[in-house]
């Protein structure tokens, strides 16, 4: 098949390096256009990132050879769309939310999709915030976006933090069973790579951890109830449950995201731990008749050992985009607590983007 170009917003920092080497080989897209802040604009893109490449996996080397363009310049990108150069954009943009959300939405009125990465667009009530194993439904939101703002083609979706990645799929298979989940104490300890480079400076985390990331609390407890949320009257409907308390921290390591949940059900329960077992193993999420190369064969694995997950042992399982689970058993305050770990950049950023775009494709937003 002939596959589709696609540009990269923020192409040669971390999240949108990431998007360059996972779309390395990707049987459905093709990196053809890289935009980046004034001081990339009019490099190729191996020299942009020359001495900035932060990945052990390189990048195509047709990338390299790619001019790269000023992201504030969208009728660049316009330009390329119409010589079917850039079909659609990834935003993995590092602005001020102003700032982002006014470009991005420039982007989609220009007639270009942008699927996201950055928070601006998380509360923007006709925006759908996805995770395309939960709430892939969410994009039915898209055609009446772009009827309420004139938009032909363009549209904006986005993804939610990574910090939630790690809980979300567990939280979904047990919703999806029949089983209603009214409270989560989850605490977090997230990798340094999610603040991006140069990140956390080193003196402030080697030996340390640091009990604080700015805003990271307020959308682990809010943007789940986007995703839990339903389409009513043109806008996505929070949901009302399930009530969440976080505590993020940032530790000293390069990549993994893990997570210590308590949860309680309310009045229906699952009958035995070795049940909640069987949903998570059997969960599956997205549609089955069709191959999503970013998806995990097993979007859930279970490890039966005491000490797993463990973030240098599991980040990467099935393309580094399941979420790996272990220690479950009861809690003397809630229900069930367990441990859950997923990979930041590629689950919690670069890799759920893709799968997202992947998403937007069968549904026929992408052509």
């Amino acid at each position: 098949m002939n596959k589709i170009p696609v540009g990269i917003l923020g192409a040669t920092g971390i999240v949108g390096q990431n998007y360059i080497a996972l779309l390395n080989n990707h049987p459905w897209f093709e990196v053809r256009y890289a935009a980046a802040s004034p001081r990339s604009a009019g490099k190729k893109y191996e020299e942009a990132v020359a001495g900035r490449w932060q990945l052990a996996k390189t990048y195509a080397p047709h990338v390299g050879g790619i001019m790269v363009e000023d992201a504030n310049d969208v009728s660049r990108a316009a330009a390329a769309n119409k010589k079917k150069k850039c079909a659609f954009v990834f935003s993995a943009l590092e602005m001020g939310k102003d700032e982002t959300r006014a470009l991005e939405e420039e982007y989609a009125s220009a007639g270009i999709p942008v699927i996201s990465n950055a928070s601006a667009h998380r509360w923007t009530q006709d925006v759908p915030v996805l995770i395309a194993e939960i709430n892939p439904h969410h994009t039915d939101i898209i055609p009446v976006q772009q009827q309420s703002r004139g938009w032909k083609k363009g549209f904006i979706a986005v993804k939610p933090n990574c910090s939630i990645q790690s809980y979300m799929l567990p939280l979904h298979a047990l919703v999806q069973a029949g089983y209603l989940v009214k409270k989560i104490i989850v605490t977090t300890m997230q990798a340094v790579s999610g603040a991006g480079y140069p990140g956390v400076p080193s003196l402030d985390v080697i030996d340390n951890i640091v009990p604080y990331i700015g805003g990271e609390e307020e959308k682990s407890e809010k943007e789940p109830l986007k995703i839990f949320g339903t389409i009513l009257n043109g806008v996505i409907q929070n949901a009302v449950m399930p009530k969440i308390s976080a505590h993020c921290n940032r530790v000293p390591l390069t990549d993994g995201h893990t997570a210590c949940i308590s949860l309680d059900f309310g009045m229906k329960k699952p009958g035995s731990l070795e049940e909640i077992k069987e949903i998570w193993t059997a969960y599956r999420g997205l549609p089955q008749e069709e191959n999503f190369p970013m998806a995990p064969k097993q979007p859930i694995i279970y490890r039966e050992e005491e000490n797993r997950p463990q973030p240098r042992k599991d980040r990467d399982t099935d393309k580094a985009m399941a979420v790996v689970i272990g220690r479950l058993r009861p809690c003397n305050v809630f229900d069930i607590r367990f441990t859950a770990l997923s990979h930041n950049t590629v689950r919690g950023a670069a890799g759920g983007g893709i799968l997202n775009a992947e998403l937007l494709k069968y549904k026929g937003y992408l052509g």
